[in-house]
C-alpha cells in the first residue's frame, strides 16, 4: 500500500529512543522527510544518523526539551526553515511516574500536565496555522490505552492524558475543513526502556523480580504478549497517510486487545 507520504515533512517528538524513535523510522521508511528532537541533542543526532542509515531518508536531530516553550518553538522553526513546511506532527513524551493519589503532591500533577498535554498542545500551536494555510496536516498524539481504561497506580498517566484526548477531539473539529487531522494512538503495554521502568518500579513495590510483572501484563493481554514499538509505528504511520483522510478526531488503541470496552 503506497500511504502517499514520500516527501512529505514529519517532526516527531521525544524520538530518540522507544515509540518515537520507531515512529520517526517508520515515517523515514515511507518516505518522509523527518526531523525528530530529544532532550539530549546528542541522543538525536545519533537516532537521526540511525534511521538515515537505514531508510536513506534524510532525517536531523535536533535538541530540544517540549516542556520549554522557547525549546519547542526552535525545533518547529528549524524544521521549518530547512523544510519549508511541515506536513506532520508527531506528538510524544516519557511518561510521568507511577503514584496513587494518596502519595501525589499538587506539584507532581502540574508536572504531568506540563509533560504529556502542554508539550504536545504547543507544538500543535506552533505547526497548524501552516498545516490549515496549506489545507492538508496530520496531528498523532501518542497517549496510552489509559485514556480508554485507566490503568491502576498511573495516577498521572490516567488524568492528564485523558486531558489531552478531550483537546485532541475538540481541535480535530476545528480544523477538519481545512483538510487538517487530528487523532490519537494509544498504545498498550509496549516493550520500551519506559515500559521496563515501570516494570522495575512496580516489582520493586510487590518485592518480586521485574520479570515478574512483565508476565503478568501480558497475561492480561488477549495476545499473551507485549507490543513491539514498530507495531505501534505502523498505526501512526497510517494515521499520517493519504489514506486515512477521512479520518479524524479517533483514538486508536494499538493493545493487543487489552482494553474491553465497545467504543
Amino acid at each position: 500500500m503506497d500511504l502517499g507520504l514520500q516527501d512529505r515533512v514529519a517532526l516527531v517528538a521525544a524520538a530518540s529512543k522507544g515509540i518515537g524513535f520507531a515512529a520517526a523510522r517508520e515515517l523515514a521508511r515511507e518516505g518522509a522527510r523527518v526531523f525528530l528532537c530529544s532532550r539530549d541533542e546528542n541522543r538525536a543526532s545519533e537516532a537521526a544518523q540511525k534511521i538515515h542509515d537505514e531508510t536513506g531518508a534524510s532525517v536531523a536531530g535536533i535538541g530540544a526539551d517540549v516542556t520549554d516553550d522557547q525549546a519547542a518553538e526552535h525545533f518547529v522553526n528549524l524544521a521549518r526553515e530547512r523544510a519549508g513546511r511541515i506536513d506532520i506532527l508527531v506528538t510524544n513524551a516519557g511518561g510521568p511516574p507511577a503514584s496513587r493519589f494518596a502519595d501525589a503532591e499538587l506539584e507532581a500533577f502540574r508536572e504531568a500536565f506540563e509533560l504529556n498535554a502542554l508539550s504536545a498542545i504547543r507544538l500543535a500551536k506552533s505547526v497548524l496555522p501552516g498545516m490549515q494555510a496549506q489545507k492538508w496536516g496530520r496531528i498523532i498524539n501518542i497517549t496510552s490505552v489509559s485514556v480508554k481504561q485507566p490503568i491502576d497506580g498511573l495516577l498521572f498517566s490516567n488524568t492528564v492524558r485523558a486531558a489531552l484526548t478531550g483537546w485532541a477531539k475538540t481541535v480535530s473539529t476545528e480544523v477538519a475543513i481545512d483538510n487538517v487531522t487530528v487523532n490519537n494512538v494509544a498504545p498498550g503495554y509496549t516493550l520500551t526502556e519506559r515500559q521496563d521502568e515501570l516494570a522495575a518500579a512496580r516489582a520493586r513495590t510487590m518485592g518480586k523480580p521485574k520479570e515478574d510483572m512483565i508476565e503478568v501484563w501480558a497475561a492480561q493481554v488477549p495476545m499473551r504478549r507485549l507490543a513491539r514499538a514498530e507495531e505501534i509505528a505502523a498505526a501512526v504511520a497510517f494515521l499520517a497517510s493519504e489514506r486515512a483522510s477521512y479520518i479524524t478526531g479517533v483514538t486508536l488503541q494499538v493493545d493487543g486487545g487489552w482494553v474491553r470496552s465497545l467504543l
